[in-house]
């Protein structure tokens, strides 16, 4: 009878560092394309009728820190990134808008002690599929060609206002057997609300965001899975040398995002600080490259320190 009792308390251990270091992963993901992405130039004014593919590698490594009572040590987990993503701008109701796709595929190892025994587990695929829609509602009027050369070349100070809406959708890897996934079988709903002042080649930016989730019905074990808004603020400041060529660091903080399984509490509350600093290198007038550092620092007494090195280049036409 101790031997069963001892066997079911490690189970629920282990089961609960997955669901842990599962949440994670999830989180992870945002540094590619969801909620805390501490990604600057989300506003910026695009010609009308101009598109952008573009293709991003990213490594992610960090510490997971969990409850003592656990009996877990040394958790930690390896992410690499794959990423396409297509932008196009359009005219919509005598506004400036763009449209957003992006596709990861990604894979990983999560590692710890349970108990002083060595355990891991490893992951690769597609992950979800994120769509994004947003519009500038002052400032950035809608032009292209040589008229919004003219106006980027006349304008030194603008304030720009703009409002999106961010889509997770289901589409990665997803096993309902299995406790870490690259997808999580659940919508996202983030809208967004920004506001950039431009003064010469001096620009800062400040975002909001609140993502919603719709409900993980086949989680492991036939349970069903919840989780409350997270809240997002970030702000930036950055420098243009010249065209295609710029300079950003920022900063951000989020919380919630409070998780229930079968509406009994997981105790995961989530309050991330991060920080960002990218770089923009141009080719040519359609060809530029991108290098980001990424941090993040849980402020809670569980939850996961994250550093992420990313590189990539877009494509205009």
């Amino acid at each position: 009878m101790k031997l069963q009792g001892s066997r079911q308390t490690l189970s629920r251990s282990l089961r609960k560092f997955l669901i842990v270091a599962g949440a994670g992963a999830s989180a992870i993901l945002a540094t590619v394309c969801p909620a805390q992405d501490i990604e600057p130039r989300r506003w910026s004014h695009l010609p009308i009728g101009s598109s952008f593919a573009g293709a991003a590698y990213a490594y992610t490594t960090g510490d997971i820190f969990l409850n003592p009572v656990l009996r877990i040590e040394d958790g930690e987990f390896d992410l690499q990134t794959g990423a396409l993503k297509y932008i196009h701008s359009f005219e919509l109701l005598g506004k400036s808008a763009r449209f957003d796709f992006t596709q990861a595929y990604q894979g990983g190892t999560w590692s710890g002690l349970l108990n002083g025994t060595p355990t891991s587990v490893d992951r690769d695929g597609w992950s979800d599929s994120f769509l994004r829609f947003a519009v500038n509602l002052l400032g950035a009027p809608p032009l292209s060609g040589k008229e919004f050369a003219a106006y980027n070349t006349a304008t030194q100070v603008e304030t720009i206002v703009g409002a999106g809406l961010l889509v997770q959708l289901p589409t990665g890897e997803y096993f309902n057997d299995k406790l870490i996934n690259l997808g999580t079988n659940r919508f996202g709903f983030t809208p967004q609300f920004g506001v950039v002042h431009n003064r010469g080649k001096w620009s800062m930016e400040f975002s909001g965001s609140a993502s919603f989730y719709t409900e993980n019905g086949e989680f492991f074990g036939g349970s069903t899975l919840e989780e409350d808004v997270y809240w997002v603020g970030q702000a930036h400041l950055s420098y243009t040398f010249r065209p295609g060529l710029w300079l950003s660091a920022g900063g951000g903080y989020g919380f919630g995002g409070d998780s229930t399984i079968d509406g009994a509490s997981t105790g995961d509350r989530k309050a991330n600080l991060g920080w960002g600093l990218s770089v923009g290198l141009p080719v040519n007038r359609a060809l530029g490259f991108k290098l980001g550092y990424l941090g993040t620092q849980t402020q809670e007494d569980t939850g996961a320190d994250t550093a992420t090195f990313s590189a990539g280049f877009s494509l205009m036409w």
